[in-house]
């Protein structure tokens, strides 16, 4: 890696920031239907709701995510949580563990506002995010946030350790 790695909360309407959005968007239409990609675009992630941050080597933004703050449902038993969303680490700097400080930097943030849980949808193709969110400590569970049991999602929580 040239430079040194920085993960902190920004904003998602960057341009080198969209830019990354954007090839994800490409990666997942092209592994599924527009209806069964589930995406916040950067103006939706720029919701009060939401905690954004991205990862930078060198000034250059090589990944990012975020966690959509909800409300407790009857499929989360009442209680809040936060979705992951939006996770992506640039191709040139896979294998890094860029994933992995993201997602720990999102969870320490939930942590911190006294959330248990959190919960993702991801698609059963993304083997990559599967393997990360399996070492990462999530476990399968059932459909949550109203999202349809279609067999292509895969859906996963954490307890999330005060």
């Amino acid at each position: 890696m040239q430079g040194t790695l920085a993960i902190a909360a920004e904003r998602p309407d960057q341009p080198d920031v969209v830019a990354l959005l954007a090839r994800l968007d490409d990666y997942l239409a092209g592994l599924y239907a527009p209806e069964d990609n589930h995406i916040l675009s950067p103006a939706q992630l720029l919701s009060p709701q939401v905690h954004f941050v991205v990862a930078r080597v060198g000034g250059r933004a090589v990944g990012c995510g975020a966690v959509r703050r909800m409300p407790g449902e009857p499929a989360t038993g009442g209680q809040p949580y936060g979705e992951v969303k939006r996770m992506v680490v640039d191709e040139a700097y896979r294998g890094r563990r860029i994933g992995a400080r993201l997602l720990a930097t999102l969870e320490e943030g939930l942590r911190g506002e006294g959330i248990g849980w959190a919960l993702l949808e991801t698609g059963r193709d993304q083997h990559q995010a599967l393997r990360l969110y399996r070492r990462a400590g999530y476990a399968p569970r059932a459909p949550f946030g109203g999202y349809p049991d279609n067999g292509l999602s895969v859906f996963m929580h954490k307890r999330l350790a005060p």
